[in-house]
């Protein structure tokens, strides 16, 4: 039997009718400092909010910073209510799947409605990720959603645990070991509860898309390469040859099989466990140049607390990296920081640039592939951003 979210008693919380227009436009966040003090209710709360003319309904989190995820404004949630927000999902998914391609975002969170809610699908497999302790109470309404809508054989649960993440089976056969997907024709490894994130970045499908087709005949560096998606499209595309660094052993691994899965010799291009850091300075001291670099680092920012921090980092780390870049050679900076904005991003590149006397002409610029779709009035959900350019000696 479905839990209901709506078992509990209802309540309700009057907002400051400042948070109306953002409300009304769709944001899906309120922030705790602008909650009234002293009012409380239990964690996943479902509440009948309101604020000046604006009416909808909530779910409270009773710890984070966010203390509202806003679900709906016109009706009650109910599993219907969701049933809707997935098969809206599932029909944008259009534009991505095919025979070539089995493995996406299925649930984007606030851009598909159901915020702090993520569905990846590995084929026949869907992993979820809640992002608030309370949103556990729309699991059934969820995974009965998706065995209704996609054709799929199993529902977990990706959580975090004490020294990993661990995979809960909300629905299904036994989930195994590895999957191995496809992405434009490309086969992938998948690590369901080891592998960061679901156990790929989906979100830079596109991008890796755009690296195959210009890869031909270049020699290309690939900086927190992770399983080597990035370094295979590269390969696949016709690279002369591919550097790929990270500091994980695993993964490495993970990434000369994918180059052995699609047919590629995994000893005629380079995987070195490494920090990035370290072999940019060698690389530079022993005056290698690459023609195409891809440079896609973890998060430097989990708050905005962090983001000064951040924007250093990534300004050095970008210095170092069109420092191996030979003239009129590519550079694509990638960030997956949701507190660095695209215009700030931008500008750290062009001071980086400036560092180390190179000019940056930007010819591409990107972000989340179609199914990661941004709310038009939550512009936080835009959190990836790659820029491209060619490199070129200061005149």
């Amino acid at each position: 039997m479905l839990r209901s979210i709506m078992s509990q008693q209802k309540s309700r919380l009057e907002l400051p009718a400042t948070l109306s227009a953002s409300l009304e436009a769709g944001h899906p966040w309120v922030y705790r400092d602008r909650v009234p003090r002293g009012f409380s209710a239990p964690d996943g709360a479902l509440l009948r909010v309101r604020a000046g003319s604006y009416s909808g309904w909530g779910l409270w989190d009773a710890s984070s910073p966010i203390a509202l995820r806003m679900l709906s404004h016109r009706e009650e949630p109910t599993a219907a209510w969701l049933r809707t927000r997935v098969a809206e999902a599932w029909e944008l998914r259009a534009l991505v799947r095919s025979e070539d391609t089995n493995a996406y975002r299925l649930v984007f969170g606030e851009g598909d409605g159901l915020p702090g809610i993520t569905v990846d699908l590995y084929d026949t497999t869907c992993v979820v990720i809640t992002y608030a302790d309370g949103l556990a109470r729309l699991l059934d309404w969820l995974v009965v959603a998706l065995r209704d809508i996609a054709p799929i054989e199993r529902v977990v649960r990706r959580r975090r645990g004490r020294d990993h993440d661990r995979l809960e089976l909300l629905w299904g056969s036994p989930v195994p070991g590895e999957i191995v997907v496809r992405e434009n024709g490309m086969r992938l490894r998948v690590d369901l509860e080891r592998g960061q994130k679901t156990g790929l970045f989906l979100d830079h499908r596109d991008n890796r898309s755009l690296v195959k087709r210009l890869a031909a005949g270049r020699r290309v560096l690939n900086l927190f390469s992770y399983t080597g998606a990035f370094s295979l499209a590269a390969a696949l595309g016709g690279a002369e040859h591919v550097t790929s660094v990270d500091v994980s052993a695993g993964a490495m691994a993970a990434a000369r099989q994918n180059f052995a899965d699609n047919g590629l010799d995994p000893n005629a291009h380079e995987f070195l466990v490494r920090d990035v850091f370290e072999h940019l300075a060698e690389a530079r001291g022993r005056g290698q140049r690459f023609d195409l670099v891809v440079s896609d680092p973890p998060s430097f920012a989990n708050s905005r607390g962090q983001l000064k921090t951040a924007l250093k980092a990534y300004r050095k780390l970008t210095a170092d990296g069109l420092r191996v870049v030979r003239s009129g050679g590519l550079y694509a900076a990638a960030s997956c920081t949701a507190q660095v904005s695209p215009e700030a991003f931008k500008s750290v590149i062009a001071e980086a640039a400036a560092r180390v006397n190179r000019r940056f002409q930007i010819v591409h610029e990107a972000a989340h592939a179609f199914d990661h779709p941004v709310m038009i009035a939550h512009p936080e959900g835009r959190y990836l951003k790659l820029v491209l350019g060619r490199v070129l000696e200061n005149s």
